[in-house]
């Protein structure tokens, strides 16, 4: 397991069109993905429950990432997360 802690650099955070393409990428990897913000986590392979996450530019969360390729996942994911526009 990849545990990240970082702080979203993504203009807006992660609103409806960046949460459904980070879930699209998530999605693209074997491995568990899981982000966690304020005590609560999400499933990153589900636009809903990260949506509910509520996460905004400048926030600190992590990303844990688990499975055979968590470390690809954990590099992709993570620069997406730290991109300023997208």
């Amino acid at each position: 397991m990849l545990i990240k802690r970082m702080t979203v650099q993504l203009s807006g955070g992660l609103q409806a069109r960046h949460t459904a393409l980070f879930a699209r990428e998530a999605c693209s990897f074997q491995s568990e993905i899981f982000l966690a913000k304020d005590g609560k986590s999400a499933n990153g392979k589900s636009i809903m429950k990260v949506m509910a996450l509520a996460v905004k530019k400048g926030d600190e969360i992590t990303l844990l990432t688990d499975g055979v390729d968590e470390q690809a996942a954990a590099c992709t994911l993570e620069k997406f997360l730290l991109t300023k526009h997208r």
